[in-house]
């Protein structure tokens, strides 16, 4: 995808765009703060046999981050340069690995120390004085904010110039979007990638405890260290698919299918690893921190591939390959607690193949069907009557 050149000198990280990507940073991490810290209180509150027959009737926090995907990736409709999509996306949407690294780190000792019900209202306080922010702080359009440098929005409008991203979208062409293949393949990979991380936050504390068998502070612990090099991982992997595309090394639809598979596949390894190449307590983390850290990757792959086939209709098409993401989520939720209640020692064999299986099922599709070039049926000019 051909861009327009940026100017010699602009406003790099302590510029307005990267201000948006870092508050909606700690947006994420607070959501995630809230949902995320069910999973482990409940190893406190109930006992370990009611919390293995019954947890499947935890929270879905892929439920609320799906709602929120489709509101917040819009965003960057308008404020993000091309060639700076894959950094400002891993970026913001890196706080949903930030939080639960928080909440499982501290809820431990929370607990321990204050008891359960102040883990809620902290995370609760938290997350309300970020909403002051964010009402204060945030514009939908960086030509209406007032505190941001001529030389920023010129250089934010002039790089969006050749993207058809009109807003004067009238009708929707339902009929070549529901014949599109490479958006059913970003669609599948929703599915899949949103399976996977409801499992990641919902169960893990329950794995461990119950397979590993370590304390709730213990366990607090090592379920956090997943989601610290998940996070560190994704801003890298978001600045080194920008680099690649900058320095033209890869195509756009290059970098979208090579982070895609490092984000899909790698957990897929790393998880068969642990289940038949662990051989003590310390192997078993190390798969496990791996295989789930490894999913980043996604967030400089098909995670941002709709704004590249149709950044027109991207606010709806967010919106609806998340929809198809949280009907993932909830069938994780609902399909593992079904066969942990079977046999709670052997089935973590069943969930982890089934979920690998849907992982490289979508992974072959995306990878046979996906594009980067937006598609005919999104341009401007195309008649989009139904």
């Amino acid at each position: 995808m051909e861009n327009q050149l940026p100017p010699k000198k602009v406003p790099g990280f302590c510029s307005l765009r990267y201000g948006v990507s870092l508050l909606l940073h700690f947006c994420n991490g607070a959501i995630m703060t809230q949902r995320v810290c069910l999973s482990l209180t409940m190893v406190v509150m109930v006992n370990d046999t009611w919390g293995l027959t019954n947890v499947s009737s935890r929270e879905n926090p892929g439920n609320i981050m799906g709602t929120i995907a489709t509101a917040q990736h819009h965003i960057w409709v308008r404020w993000a340069p091309p060639l700076e999509r894959g950094r400002l996306t891993s970026i913001s949407v890196s706080g949903v690995m930030l939080g639960p690294f928080i909440v499982l780190l501290v809820t431990g000792l929370i607990c321990d120390l204050l008891g359960w019900p102040l883990v809620f209202y902290i995370f609760g306080v938290y997350g309300c004085v970020l909403c002051v922010f964010w009402f204060v702080l945030f514009y939908d359009d960086p030509k209406d904010h007032p505190y941001i440098s001529i030389r920023e929005k010129e250089y934010i409008l002039s790089s969006l110039a050749q993207q058809d991203s009109s807003s004067s979208v009238t009708t929707l062409p339902i009929k070549a979007m529901l014949q599109s293949l490479p958006l059913w393949a970003i669609s599948l990979c929703n599915f899949a990638l949103l399976w996977t991380n409801n499992f990641v936050v919902t169960y893990t504390p329950t794995f461990i405890n119950s397979v590993l068998h370590v304390d709730v502070k213990e366990n607090g612990l090592l379920s956090s260290l997943p989601f610290l090099l998940s996070y560190i991982i994704g801003i890298l992997g978001g600045y080194m698919g920008d680099f690649l595309l900058s320095r033209n090394i890869l195509s756009t639809i290059s970098v979208r299918k090579l982070f895609t598979i490092l984000g899909m596949f790698l957990p897929v390894v790393f998880n068969m690893c642990m289940l038949y190449l662990s051989f003590n307590f310390y192997s078993a983390i190390i798969f496990l921190i791996l295989a789930h850290s490894t999913s980043s990757f996604v967030l400089s792959g098909v995670f941002i591939n709709v704004l590249d086939i149709a950044p027109r209709y991207y606010g709806f098409l967010r919106g609806t390959t998340s929809l198809i993401g949280m009907i993932g989520g909830i069938l994780s939720s609902t399909v593992s607690g079904l066969i942990l209640n079977e046999d709670p020692e052997t089935s973590w064999y069943k969930i982890y193949f089934l979920m690998s299986s849907i992982s490289v099922i979508t992974l072959i599709f995306y990878l046979i069907f996906a594009k980067a070039e937006i598609q005919d049926w999104a341009k401007e000019i195309q008649d989009t009557r139904l």
